[in-house]
């Protein structure tokens, strides 16, 4: 976890332990899953290191989660499972396995997503599935194996296909990252870029400049699919199916789904789903299942991520109309030069 600011963290949890009333101690509990120093940690890096903030931040947080039920999300599975498996070859992201240190590692196939075959609800409820998973399962699971507490992930996005199309996503995925700024801060490690067209070397150019600081330093760009710089990170076999070949380009139709982590027939997503059906029953065993969506508040963009949006559109909107291209290929030059 590195050196922190032991004063901030103690006047933090003095802060926790004597506001958080009765009603918000168990979801408070699903949140830290007994790792209460390392989350309140994390809140307090979103907040720059300011205990007001954070504290305000973490009691926001913990409402969120009463007022939406997420504590209860493990419950609620996405029926029938042909409509998940609709979900899951729109919505592609997967776990592919675990860092050489314990960290799980999370593929997300950014290009290829259409976000098409099912409403917003049902993909912000399987992105806070999966995030409820990885925090209530698979991250215990791993700091129990490793004997030490692991509260963070890494990321492998796969940026293959990215299009203007795109365009027509970024208000899904704005309200998706807000909800994972305001309520799973800092859970991610490091995110790495990799099938990086130049559509994309575009856009991250202006974009990268709004991020903050600390956002900035957790993006790594890689050559090509990654699989290189990966391999000194974690083993072949944790590899991401897309950064698996030699050189660059994506395998996103393998020849067995099993190794697609993005498939429904992965074993990450069997496991997920076949959980989340168990843990229903366990909630209303005298209940059948029904259909429909589990709906969570959406909430409105913070002001850097409306700049971000508005900033990305408008540069994708220059591609559209063909002012993007010349560009582009001219910082490709300035950039080889």
């Amino acid at each position: 976890m590195g050196i922190v600011p032991e004063e901030a963290v103690n006047q933090f949890r003095e802060l926790m332990d004597q506001a958080v009333e009765e009603s918000l101690q168990k979801t408070y509990q699903n949140v830290h899953q007994g790792c209460q120093t390392e989350t309140l940690v994390r809140f307090l890096k979103a907040r720059e290191w300011n205990v007001t903030k954070a504290h305000k931040m973490l009691v926001d947080c913990l409402h969120w989660r009463i007022q939406n039920e997420i504590d209860n999300i493990l419950t609620k599975p996405i029926i029938p499972t042909d409509l998940y498996r609709a979900v899951r070859d729109s919505q592609l992201i997967g776990m592919s396995g675990y860092s050489r240190e314990g960290l799980p590692v999370f593929a997300i196939g950014v290009g290829l997503s259409t976000f098409d075959k099912a409403s917003v609800h049902y993909y912000v409820q399987s992105h806070i599935q999966i995030n409820e998973y990885r925090d209530r399962v698979i991250l215990p699971s791993a700091s129990k194996k490793h004997g030490r507490s692991i509260t963070t992930c890494v990321k492998v996005l796969d940026m293959t296909g990215l299009k203007l199309s795109a365009l027509s996503q970024i208000k899904l995925l704005t309200i998706i990252s807000t909800i994972d700024d305001l309520n799973y801060p800092e859970k991610t490690k490091t995110y790495y870029i990799v099938n990086a067209p130049y559509i994309f070397s575009a856009c991250w150019k202006v974009v990268k400049p709004l991020l903050q600081e600390r956002t900035r330093k957790k993006v790594q760009v890689l050559s090509g699919n990654g699989r290189d710089e990966l391999l000194k990170i974690m083993d072949f076999a944790s590899l991401p199916h897309f950064c698996r070949r030699e050189g660059s380009g994506s395998s996103r139709h393998l020849d067995y789904a099993a190794e697609n982590c993005f498939s429904l027939d992965h074993p990450f997503h069997q496991q997920l789903y076949d959980y989340i059906k168990q843990q229903s029953l366990v909630k209303e065993p005298a209940q059948p299942i029904k259909q429909g969506s589990f709906h969570v508040d959406l909430p409105e963009p913070g002001a850097e991520g409306t700049e971000i949006a508005k900033t990305l559109e408008s540069e994708l909107q220059k591609f559209e109309n063909g002012n993007g291209l010349s560009r582009s290929i001219n910082d490709l030059k300035i950039n080889d030069d």
